[in-house]
């Protein structure tokens, strides 16, 4: 019988995605990335940063996987100028978008679908309710949507205006209540924690979550020069929010990181504002800095790598 070689092949290398086939699909189906989105004909290629070029590509990434109940007016360009489209975290059971009785469509990031561009499924959701009657009701998708509009395309080229809300109350705003309307209601209300979206700078919310609070603030800077700078502020102890805050990890989400800070409890979102700022301008600043890391600041920059959760 001939013996097996012990010579270890070469990892087959990544693709265009920068994704390598053995390794876990980011669409979270949980087969590897060759038998789903990076099989030959499997569908779309996944894209890493699918919000990229957006103005407000950080708070869109918070409003899909961070924050529970929050709107924004979403300003289309070119034929839909005129169109009033809502950009909602959640949707009655997860729908991908609703259009209402005024003609007005709601367009949800947190759903059930996922065909590898996310910035393409939401164009196309948003083109199909568009084109839809007033008060259609839910509009979404059942197939991978094919070539065509991302929503990039489609928005118009200014920072959203957001509004994170106590819960889902604004569901039924406008529209008579129902049964099956009061029940989606209260379900989802469960699972509202409470969140605020602070003002001096951009993407950082705080919240609460059972008895304790963190600040989680998704940014925009590529990861390994977030690291660096995060890592050389740690061993400086200028990574601390707020006194007795402490930066515990890092979840990473279409592309971007996004730090977490546990909060003493009763900090509130309040007390974040300016020391939020303040960190601000000693992130840029070490970010500014290209001296190589000492020791120290290289062990703390493994040791924030190793505290990474990938949500998307």
């Amino acid at each position: 019988m001939a013996k097996r070689s012990r010579t270890k092949s070469a990892p087959a290398p990544a693709d265009a995605s920068g994704i390598g086939p053995r390794q876990p699909c980011p669409c979270g189906s949980g087969k590897r990335y060759k038998a789903c989105h990076g099989a030959p004909g499997g569908g779309q290629v996944f894209v890493k940063r699918p919000f990229e070029g957006l103005p407000s590509e950080c708070d869109i990434v918070a409003m899909r996987e961070l924050v529970p109940a929050a709107t924004a007016p979403l300003p289309l360009q070119g034929e839909y100028a005129d169109r009033t489209v809502k950009l909602c975290t959640l949707l009655p059971a997860a729908t991908p978008a609703m259009v209402r009785e005024s003609g007005e469509v709601w367009l949800g990031l947190q759903v059930q679908h996922d065909f590898g561009d996310v910035a393409r499924d939401l164009g196309a959701v948003l083109l199909e309710a568009l084109a839809a009657e007033p008060g259609a009701g839910a509009v979404g998708l059942t197939e991978p949507p094919g070539e065509g509009p991302r929503i990039q395309d489609l928005v118009a080229d200014q920072p959203l205006s957001i509004t994170v809300h106590e819960g889902f109350d604004y569901w039924v705003a406008d529209m008579e209540e129902s049964p099956e309307l009061r029940a989606a209601l209260e379900q989802a209300e469960g699972a509202a924690a409470p969140t605020s979206r602070l003002t001096e700078v951009e993407a950082a919310y705080w919240t609460r979550m059972g008895a304790k609070e963190h600040l989680r603030w998704v940014m925009p800077e590529p990861e390994d020069q977030l690291l660096t700078a995060l890592a050389r502020l740690h061993v400086s102890g200028a990574d601390v929010i707020v006194p007795d805050a402490r930066l515990v990890g890092m979840f990473r989400a279409h592309g971007l990181l996004a730090p977490v800070w546990d909060l003493p409890v009763g900090t509130g979102p309040e007390p974040l504002e300016d020391a939020a700022s303040a960190f601000k301008t000693a992130l840029d600043k070490a970010l500014a800095d290209e001296s190589d890391l000492t020791a120290e600041e290289r062990s703390a920059r493994s040791g924030l790598a190793n505290r990474q959760v990938t949500i998307r």
